[in-house]
């Protein structure tokens, strides 16, 4: 079993630990609701170093990494972050990245803690001929992602805010050309205005002490999934998988046509959409992963991918994959929970918004 650098800070506060991916992570600390609201009213610190980072250097990175994903990396200014599913040819989902653009040669991708063999072995059989040098550098570094409205105040108090400017939303400041480069992007996975904020080890391990100094409220995986379920963001795994395309996936405004070639283009250009993910809400019952949704008829139409107990709208909600020839956009659906069918409300907005830049 792999274990963070922060492995044993986590142990002196207390945290449950359960197995994540093949990592001892933090599923909570004291008490899940009080991760979440910390983190959509003042602000919270997640240690999300299990996440991989992989380099890609060398003239052809940049042409190189616009064909490995649908999504534009080329016309995307420097220092910006790009996300993007990464596809095979037949257009299924290998995993969903996070690309930061840091030069016209230097690309940095941060991949799934589950998926990282997988897309280094991907992305090598790739390269071919080109110009590039890929670099797994996911064991050189640690990650935190400070989230929640006070993150850019918490990082003045401590004395963090004379090195690192009030960045635009989805981009990123690079301090240094180390080995390990510190990096600083204003990116996050709940909805709210935060950093992440990659470095080694030991620095993330002295940051961390000061930020839970500060007062910062830890917040371990369980939090971290409600807050990325109420503002829709999808979960590799969950919403996508090797089975479905983006264009299942609602991920369609991800794949540019656009360009000339991309990894799957052939494939997506005339696809046609076999299921489409719905959100649902639910006055009572809790949904969960697997669960059967129902049409008015109660006939099984699809199943839900992640579901909980929302903190912000005290309601079971939902995302859910159906079945897009037996879905006739119903208004009211039912969730089979335990033998029992509830009432689900089909909402199109997330179900709570998010405060980032």
């Amino acid at each position: 079993m792999k274990k963070t650098f922060l492995y044993e800070k986590h142990l002196e506060l207390n945290a449950k630990m359960v197995d994540f991916s093949g990592w001892q992570m933090p599923i909570q600390y004291k008490n899940l609701k009080e991760e979440v609201l910390a983190v959509r009213q003042n602000v919270g610190v997640f240690d999300v170093s299990h996440m991989g980072e992989f380099l890609l250097t060398g003239k052809d990175a940049l042409s190189f990494v616009d064909y490995l994903v649908p999504n534009d990396i080329k016309e995307a200014d420097i220092n910006k972050a790009i996300y993007s599913p990464l596809c095979r040819e037949d257009g299924t989902i290998i995993d969903d990245l996070i690309i930061y653009k840091l030069s016209e040669t230097k690309i940095l991708i941060c991949v799934n803690a589950a998926n990282i063999e997988k897309d280094y072995n991907w992305i090598k059989d790739q390269i071919g001929k080109r110009n590039v040098k890929l670099s797994d550098l996911s064991k050189n570094y640690s990650l935190l992602a400070l989230q929640g409205p006070n993150s850019y105040e918490t990082l003045k108090s401590i004395d963090m805010t004379s090195m690192i400017r009030d960045i635009d939303y989805y981009s990123i400041q690079v301090f240094n050309e180390s080995n390990v480069p510190f990096m600083f992007a204003r990116t996050g996975y709940t909805g709210e205005d935060g950093f992440e904020i990659f470095a080694d080890h030991q620095f993330i391990s002295k940051l961390w002490d000061k930020l839970i100094k500060a007062g910062v409220t830890p917040c371990g995986l369980g939090a971290r999934d409600v807050l990325r379920l109420e503002v829709c963001y999808p979960l590799y795994g969950n919403e996508l998988s090797d089975k479905v395309t983006p264009l299942d996936s609602s991920l369609k405004w991800t794949v540019k046509m656009y360009k000339s070639d991309f990894i799957g283009r052939t494939a997506l250009v005339d696809y046609t959409a076999k299921s489409r993910l719905i959100k649902l809400q639910l006055d009572k019952g809790i949904p969960r992963s697997g669960y059967f949704v129902l049409n008015s008829n109660k006939q099984p139409i699809g199943v839900i991918t992640s579901g909980s107990m929302s903190v912000m709208l005290e309601q079971g909600i939902a995302i859910a994959r159906v079945d897009k020839n037996l879905y006739q956009n119903e208004e009211e659906l039912f969730v089979e929970i335990r033998s029992k069918h509830y009432n689900a409300k089909v909402v199109k907005k997330a179900f709570y918004s998010g405060g980032h830049k």
